[in-house]
């Protein structure tokens, strides 16, 4: 198989993953468990995953916020050091170029984590819109990175980190910090839904890292966790994926990313392309199977026997035990609590529109 490897391919390997090709990167899709019982480990204990492949790009100089304000959707005039914001990244045409978050680790000097697919791709657009005062350089090899996710993350964070190490609000960050002598960025997001944290270590710590927290986290329920379950959490949680709910043709307002998006900024690449489509003729809903069988994405969806949207990511959904999917349909028939059919391989599903997110943890 060919594909790039993460720090960690070896330990993957060693712990009993089912390797597979992600986005150019060799993963594990799931572990000997299984992806529902990976699934329901993050649900209810915690679960640790490998996303090294995730692209870092560091963004630097005395004009870094102007040119994230300019390429972003996104503000950041207001963002403090050690706290982290999302923001999808516009073409000219008001389609996304990805998503991503930005950390602030002090002015002038921004941390961003970029989609692994798009790490070139996004540097490259990054690189084609620079200004001067502005310095970026592609840093991805240079990390590892762990997402420990869950609702005992932080207990086991607690046995290998100091308080003072562990981020106390969402989207919050520690720079400059360590996890018994592993140096480290400690982060409090996550692609779950759940509460956890985003570790950030130098690539040859990864490995360390990793046997550091499964140690810590046995006593808590702690499952090594892979692609399969991070993408049904995500789901649950009704995360946008890029390539999916998202691309190149799609803006963040019609995937319902509108809060990322400032119309109220003097200027972004995509801001006038975004106005000129207002109202939306297009918006993003979930779907609740309530008849018999799976959906996935690329379906076609109808009410009333008219074709209004597709579905953009479906699945089987192990907390909630149903059969669920995303789709991008016409805003006039979108309407919750409406039924609609999903075509499946020919074969008509009954389902219905429901809110976003399926899922939300209790506080």
């Amino acid at each position: 198989m060919e594909g790039k490897k993460t720090p960690l391919y070896d330990t993957h390997v060693k712990y009993g993953g089912s390797i597979v090709d992600f986005g150019g990167f060799l993963l594990p899709v799931q572990y000997e468990a299984g992806i529902k019982k990976e699934h329901m480990a993050v649900r209810t204990e915690c679960g640790l995953f490998d996303v090294s492949h995730m692209g870092e790009i560091l963004v630097q100089g005395e004009k870094a916020l102007e040119f994230l304000n300019h390429v972003l959707t996104n503000d950041y005039t207001d963002l403090k050091d050690g706290c982290a914001r999302y923001s999808p990244m516009c073409n000219e045409n008001g389609g996304t170029v990805d998503d991503l978050i930005v950390y602030k680790k002090a002015d002038n000097d921004y941390f961003v984590v970029v989609n692994a697919a798009n790490t070139e791709k996004d540097f490259q657009w990054m690189v084609d819109h620079k200004i001067d005062g502005v310095e970026l350089s592609n840093a991805s090899a240079e990390w590892g990175q762990l997402a420990l996710q869950g609702p005992n993350s932080e207990k086991v964070l607690a046995k290998v980190a100091k308080p003072e190490a562990i981020p106390a609000g969402y989207y919050t960050c520690v720079f400059d910090t360590e996890m018994q002598g592993i140096p480290c960025m400690i982060s409090r997001t996550g692609y779950t839904g759940e509460d956890g944290f985003e570790i950030y270590m130098p690539a040859d710590r990864a490995v360390d890292a990793w046997e550091l927290l499964m140690d810590a986290g046995q006593e808590y329920g702690i499952l090594p966790c892979g692609l399969g379950a991070r993408d049904t959490l995500r789901m649950e949680a009704a995360m946008p994926l890029y390539g999916h709910e998202m691309n190149d043709e799609i803006s963040p307002k019609v995937a319902g990313l509108g809060f990322a998006v400032k119309m109220d900024k003097p200027e972004f690449i995509g801001k006038e392309a975004i106005e000129a489509a207002t109202p939306l003729k297009q918006r993003r809903v979930g779907l609740k199977v309530t008849g018999r069988g799976i959906l996935r994405e690329e379906c076609n969806v109808y009410r009333d026997g008219k074709k209004v949207g597709v579905t953009t990511s479906g699945t089987f959904l192990p907390y909630l035990k149903g059969s669920y999917a995303m789709a991008i349909v016409e805003a006039a028939d979108r309407e919750i609590g409406a039924a609609c059919q999903v075509e499946v391989r020919g074969r008509m599903i009954d389902a219905e529109m429901v809110k976003l997110p399926f899922y939300k943890r209790e506080k």
